[in-house]
């Protein structure tokens, strides 16, 4: 007798897409997509904070952009969980790539009758008005739409397809990118779900917000040969970002700096007790 394939018809998958902290390039208003910029002391914070608001959400796996801004705020997420999970890196989550734009301070207002061209060779970087238009050596938005698209064949299906193989509903993969990658990421998978999306609906997170989607499996029988199909795809929360209530930025400028991982250090070098420094050898 063939086995029993046949999917429960109560399978979910949580996906939550995650944009990054604050980055020092975000501080400066350039064109950022590839740029390889530090999260600021303030955006390490938030990270931080993100990383405590999901302690009691019980994560399968993370997905990371490797930018440093998107890997760090997903390595603080991943450090406050209870158990270790996997973090993966993967350069197809990087943000849409500015070409010549990067590092270039952007402007939104453009010049009435000049075209992207004619702004450019004046040095002028302005807003990309359509998903055609790109800067030299960049990427346009409807390349970045096919990055989604392969994100979305390689990564995410494969856990719908193990969730349902395995009959369970504890799936929740969250993803850590940036803010136009994700508009795109989200509307693809609502997409393969049957649904209408517009990527711009699902952009504008604020650092270290977040959007979370639940994808239904159909209730079907699963034929050797044949991919998992979806009931639905939900976009059930957008642009949380409750984690941030209360935050403060460090006076003096230090929330603007670039964060430096070995500030710990020197910030545990002197140990307090009682309200007075406890002497080290080093005194």
């Amino acid at each position: 007798m063939a086995p029993d394939h046949h999917v429960r018809d109560d399978i979910t998958v949580k996906f939550t897409f995650i944009r990054h902290g604050e980055s020092t390039d975000n501080l400066r208003a350039v064109w950022a997509g590839w740029r390889d910029s530090e999260l600021s002391n303030h955006g390490k914070i938030q990270a931080d904070a993100l990383g405590r608001s999901f302690a009691t959400t019980s994560l399968t796996a993370i997905h990371s952009s490797p930018l440093k801004r998107a890997l760090t705020t997903a390595e603080a997420l991943k450090n406050a969980q209870d158990t270790p999970i996997p973090l993966h890196t993967y350069p197809l989550l990087r943000e849409q790539h500015f070409g010549r734009g990067e590092g270039q301070r952007y402007d939104v207002r453009r010049e009435s009758g000049l075209s992207l061209a004619a702004h450019i060779a004046k040095g002028k970087y302005p807003a990309i008005y359509n998903r055609s238009e790109r800067f030299p050596e960049g990427e346009c938005l409807n390349d970045v739409a096919k990055r989604a698209d392969q994100v979305v064949e390689d990564v995410i299906l494969p856990y719908l397809r193990q969730a349902a193989n395995e009959s369970t509903n504890d799936m929740h993969v969250a993803f850590v990118s940036h803010g136009i990658f994700i508009g795109e990421l989200v509307a693809s998978l609502v997409r393969r779900g049957g649904g209408k999306a517009e990527p711009k609906s699902y952009r504008g997170l604020k650092n270290t917000g977040w959007t979370l989607v639940t994808a239904k499996v159909k209730n079907e029988q699963e034929e050797e040969g044949v991919d998992v199909s979806l009931q639905y795809v939900r976009v059930t929360q957008h642009n949380s970002c409750e984690h941030l209530e209360g935050l403060v930025r460090q006076k003096g400028g230090m929330g603007s700096t670039a964060y430096d991982p070995a500030q710990k250090d020197i910030r545990s070098f002197f140990k307090i007790r009682g309200g007075s420094k406890i002497p080290t050898k080093h005194s």
